[in-house]
């Protein structure tokens, strides 16, 4: 099995992370797309995951995402 740094990204841009970061929001929370800011984006290359900072409606949340099976790892409100 090749290890994580060989295998293809299914998150391979900053536009795909968020989406899929907007997507788990709106699943968890009932909160509508539009209403939905990005307010940061970081990839880390150690662990091959994805870290997408929103706000919506007066909350803000951290979506950790698995690149490689672009998964949500965990949502965590701030």
């Amino acid at each position: 099995m090749p290890g994580i740094g060989l295998m293809k990204k299914r998150l391979e841009t900053e536009k795909q992370a968020i989406i899929l970061a907007v997507s788990g929001i709106v699943k968890q929370y009932n909160a509508s797309p539009e209403n939905i800011k990005a307010l940061e984006t970081k990839y880390d290359d150690d662990a091959g995951d994805w870290y997408v900072a929103l706000g919506f409606a007066d909350k803000r949340a951290i979506v950790r995402m698995d690149s490689v099976h672009a998964t949500i790892s965990e949502i965590k409100e701030i």
